[in-house]
This record gives structure tokens, sequence and C-alpha cells, in this order.
């Protein structure tokens, strides 16, 4: 079908809306001109686009009813058998609903993309399969995954499977509480400021933000290019480990990894005790004033002491930057996401890699349908992002992200005198759902209350996991190990022994 090509009048719109002025003889000029070079378009629209086919049969699946769904975390259920052998055969996986699955509705938490089906599997998706797993569905997630909350979501809020009167975390709320209740054995989440760390730190389960670069990204919906990270919700480390190592390494689609992507057989290595592990305790981590429960700066203190009674030397380590470290977050990801996501439609440019096109298209006709039902967290960030685009015109932005190298050396410095930072994930324990009453001032301090010690690690890439060490009235307490870049194997290895020592 050919590309429509623009009558004057649009084409003196276009021209108006960038500052210019064109004169008939102008316009008389240029629309031939553009009709060629249109041809261009023409010539590739009949052509198949040149991703990497599915390669597993599956059906659509259904949208499960209230009793098949008592926690609201599934948004779409299916089955799609993988490989008959290999390191995930019989596990159970959820896919956070930001990811593709081809022939299976994907609407990200949001309106905007209600109604889409991709005709691609997310590389992570393909990689899950071939190792034997075998995909149950599209975990529920936040609207568009601006909420560190559980309660943006289009089609109502998601329970925290411990107490379903409070939130499940965000933005992979569901992929947490799928993993906690046992439905799934294992999920994949998103993380673009804490959102595979948060859920899982207040559902009692086990999530890691990978290296940066680690897991490709190609086929979900991204936030922002330099924070976007994917990576495995489990009930254990060892889980975790298993599925990290199905779905890393490079598939040269995507520009946020390297040409070469250290992967190693995660789930092998394991084994080992604490003897020489050096384990630094984030001073600024704990004790932040009007976030931070005493309870739960007690219990990861504690879990601190039983790793150095195990053998690790256990010292504290201070890093004020990391103090700054969420503005500094906020800089980058305001006007990093509205272009990707409002200016870039999902998709951006300026990178060689796997473009899922038709999902940038659905997600424009959604925007013009729907915009106004955008979460208020949502609508907080495009307003913010869209006012420094139009006020600053990048230089904030450009700041955040000089501001990010010096953070990085600072935890680099750092983990060169200890192996791994120790921090609570989350300052408190699964917060309640906002009540209506509450209005916006609630629905948006619910929804970003609890990312002081995470989104920091989104800025640097450095590998981060959230593993549960107690409880505070029956709610779980998240403990969180960074590492050194691609040092993943590490962090796993301490976060399985700890969990030999019992919470």
């Amino acid at each position: 079908m050919p590309v429509p090509r623009p009558t004057p009048s649009e084409l003196e719109r276009v021209a108006a809306a960038h500052g210019l002025s064109l004169s008939e003889a102008e316009l008389a000029a240029y629309l031939p001109a553009l009709d060629t070079l249109l041809s261009c378009y023409d010539s590739f629209e009949s052509l198949p686009e040149p991703l990497p086919a599915p390669r597993y049969a599956r059906g659509q699946g259904y949208r499960p009813p209230p009793e098949e769904n008592r926690l609201n975390a599934w948004y779409w259920r299916c089955e799609i058998t993988g490989a008959a052998e290999g390191l995930l055969r019989g596990k159970r996986v959820a896919i956070k609903d930001n990811l593709c699955v081809a022939g299976v509705p994907l609407m990200n938490g949001s309106r905007l993309l209600e109604g889409y089906v991709p005709e691609h599997d997310a590389s992570v998706v393909t990689r899950i399969l071939d190792a034997g797993g075998s995909i149950l569905g599209k975990a529920a997630c936040e609207d568009l995954c601006f909420s560190g909350g559980s309660h943006t979501t289009t089609y109502g809020p998601i329970h925290n499977p411990l107490d379903p009167s409070r939130s499940a975390g965000g933005s992979s709320g569901g992929s947490a509480a799928l993993v906690a209740a046992g439905e799934v054995d294992m999920a994949i989440g998103g993380d673009q400021g804490g959102s595979i760390r948060i859920p899982s730190s207040w559902c009692g389960v086990v999530g890691l933000k990978p290296t940066f670069g680690l897991v490709p990204y190609t086929g979900a919906f991204p936030i922002e290019l330099t924070l976007d990270h994917l990576g495995p919700i489990a009930r254990s480390a060892a889980d975790c480990a298993l599925l990290l190592e199905a779905i890393a390494g490079a598939d040269k689609l995507d520009p946020r990894q390297p040409e070469l992507v250290p992967a190693q057989p995660y789930s092998q290595l394991l084994a080992g005790g604490l003897a020489g592990l050096r384990v630094g305790l984030l001073s600024e981590g704990f004790d932040w004033p009007g976030r931070s429960e005493a309870g739960v700066d007690e219990a990861v203190r504690a879990a601190a002491g039983r790793f150095g009674a195990a053998g690790a030397r256990v010292e504290s380590v201070s890093i004020p930057l990391h103090r700054l470290g969420i503005q500094l977050w906020t800089l980058i990801a305001a006007e990093g996401s509205y272009h990707t996501m409002f200016v870039g439609n999902g998709l951006g440019t300026n990178y060689r890699g796997g473009y899922f096109g038709d999902m940038g298209a659905a997600y424009v006709r959604g925007r013009a349908q729907h915009l106004g039902s955008l979460s208020h967290p949502g609508k907080l960030f495009l307003l913010l992002g869209a006012y420094m685009h139009q006020t600053s015109a990048g230089r904030h932005y450009g700041r955040g992200q000089n501001f990010s190298r010096a953070l990085r050396a600072a935890y680099d410095a750092a983990l060169q005198q200890v192996d791994l930072l120790l921090m609570p994930t989350t300052p408190q324990t699964a917060t309640p759902l906002p009540s209506i009453e509450g209005g916006i001032a609630e629905d948006l301090l619910r929804a970003g209350d609890m990312d002081a010690n995470v989104a920091q690690f989104n800025l640097t890439g450095h590998p981060a996991i959230s593993l549960p060490c107690g409880f505070v009235e029956g709610r779980p307490v998240g403990m969180m190990l960074v590492g050194r870049h691609w040092d993943d194997a590490v962090v796993l290895r301490a976060a399985h022994i700890f969990e030999q020592l019992g919470v």
C-alpha cells in the first residue's frame, strides 16, 4: 500500500510547526520532490520484515476471569510449550506484559496499547522456549511501567499475595506476585528504576537486575534506553541463576548490549562458602529520613551479621553520592522517557537494532484515543519530560548522564575495596494500596516512595539482587546485594549461600 502523499495544506502545516514559512512557489517545488522520495518508502511496504519468526506453536489464550485471577496478577493466560529438553525443562514461566509474545496481546498495563497483538517474540521469550520452559501467560504490570506501586494497571490493582490489602510493588508486580503465590516457578521482570527489585522485596521473592546489557531488551516496550533492563524473578537464587543463564548473552539486535557479552553458566557457579568474601554495609542505604522503617533497617543489619558469622568480612562503607541518586535518576528518566516514549513513540531512532514497528504504530493509535486514561504517575512524567524538553533542550538530561558516570565511579571505587555492597532493597515493607479518598496525591506517593536505594543502579548498570532476609509484622524485608559489572555470578552465589543460612 503506497505511503499517503501530503497535500499542499498538510505540507504548509508541517512547515509551520517547525518555524518554516513556504511560498506557493516553494510548495510547488517541494511536493514533486517529496513524491519521488516517498516512493522509497513504497518499495518496502509489501516486503516481510526481517525479524526472527516465532518458533513454537501457540494459541492466543484468554483474559482470565476473576475466579482464575485472585491477585489480579495475570493480564493474559496462554500456554506455549518450548523445546522438549533444555535448561528450563519443566519450569513454568510468566512474561511481564511489556514484552512481545507473538500472537498474544500486549497491553503494558495501559489502554494506550490495548488490542495490540505482536507478530514476533521478544528475544528472551525465544530463549526461554528454546531452553525448554513453558510460558503460562503475561503477568500484569503498571500503566506503561511508570509506578513502583501496583495500583496503576488498567484492570485494577495487583494484590500482594501475603496481604491483599497491600501493594505487590511495581512495575513488575504481577511477575513477583505470581512467583510468590506459586502459580509459576519463575518470571521475567523489567527494571528501569527498581521495577524487578521493589516487587521482589515486597512479595518475599528473589529478583535480579542484571548488569546493564547482559540480557537483551529486544522486543520489550522501553522507557529509556540507558535505563532499561530485563531480568529474572524466582523463589530462590538458584532458579534466578537458571533463568538468567537461559536468557543472557548478545543477540545483535539490542543497542544496549556490547558486541561481546560475557555471559556465564550461572546455575553452575553457586557452590562455595563465604570465607574471604568482603561485604560493604552501605551507610547511606539506611536511615532514610521520612522513608525508612526501623524494623527494615534492623532486619537488614541482622542479615549482614549472619554473613559475618558465616565467614564473610563485613565492614561499613560510605558513598555520599548515593543519597543524590534518585534525584539524578529523575533528570535522566523524565526527559529520556519523554523522548523515547512520546517523541520516539516507543521506538526512537539512531541505533542499529531490532525495531518492532508494529508496536510503535499501535502505541501511536492508542495514544491518540486514550492519552487521557494514562495513570497519574504517567501523566506526571509526561508533563515533566515535555516541560524540561521545552525549557532546557536537553541540558539537564546531559548533566544527568555526566553525573551518572561520577556515581558509577564512586560505586566502582568502593567495589575495589569490597566484593558486594549490602543495603535494604526498599526502606519499608509493602505499603497499603492507595485509597480512593486519597486522590492524586496519595496515588503519586504510593507510586514512588520506595525507590530510594534501587534507581541508582539503573543509572550505573551494576548487577543488583533483592532477596528476603526477615519479616516486620509478617511482611517480608528485602535485602539488596550489588556487585561489580559482569559479576552477576558473585551476586547470585552470595544470595544462594545466604539462603542456606536460613532467614
